[in-house]
């Protein structure tokens, strides 16, 4: 089910677009101030959100840089009156993926996040998310906070194996035989221990990165 997220301090607007979505089997939540969508973030994250600019207690392209601060991939939509090309241009500068300018047809509206969450979708196909922990696949690369970390590649190889297993327990003997038995190389169990510390400092001792006592490690999102 698609999950959204509607800032929008218009009573009407909101009722219309919830009413629309709904009937398209969406689940969708209006916010009439920008500090009730950031709480609501912070306890979860919605499939998209969409945003109007001028809220009551602020500019809805303040709360889209705070989103984009702390999650690169949550899709969002700017829905506002704002349309001259200085404000569409500043809005795509904050982060946003779309713009459609009030006001605007509910259907077109609906095809137009299934587009963008089919654009998501094949994006993240190449990149697997943990909290602020991203691995791109295609780079080989690990990112915290939108900032590239530097691994070796046992340490890279580990992060991957827990990524793609997320909410699984990966044993140490998984690990030991994938990462290292795998390439053919003989080392002992304290050789993943270190690895692993080593890795949970690279990355800030993230707690989403969870240690099974004396079993293996497993992958989860805290927020």
């Amino acid at each position: 089910m698609i999950e959204v997220y509607y800032a929008e301090d218009d009573e009407v607007i909101g009722k219309s677009v919830k009413d629309y979505l709904e009937q398209q089997d969406c689940k969708v939540t209006v916010f009439g101030a920008i500090a009730d969508v950031r709480i609501a973030l912070l306890n979860h994250l919605p499939t998209v959100i969409l945003l109007d600019w001028n809220m009551p207690d602020g500019q809805g392209n303040e709360l889209c840089g705070w989103i984009r601060e702390r999650w690169s991939e949550l899709p969002i939509i700017y829905l506002t009156v704002r349309g001259d090309s200085h404000d569409i241009v500043t809005g795509f500068q904050n982060g946003a993926d779309d713009y459609v300018v009030k006001p605007f047809d509910l259907a077109v509206l609906y095809s137009r996040i299934l587009a963008l969450l089919r654009r998501s979708k094949s994006a993240k196909d190449t990149k697997l998310f943990c909290d602020d922990l991203m691995i791109d696949k295609e780079k080989t690369a690990v990112f915290c906070r939108q900032q590239e970390i530097i691994v070796s590649q046992p340490e890279y190889q580990i992060l991957l194996i827990l990524m793609e297993n997320k909410g699984k327990t990966v044993t140490r003997r998984q690990l030991l035989e994938q990462v290292w038995d795998s390439s053919g190389n003989y080392v002992n169990d304290n050789t993943l221990t270190v690895t692993m510390k080593r890795l949970r400092e690279k990355l800030g001792d993230p707690a989403c990165l969870k240690t099974v006592r004396s079993f293996g490690y497993r992958m989860g999102d805290t927020k």
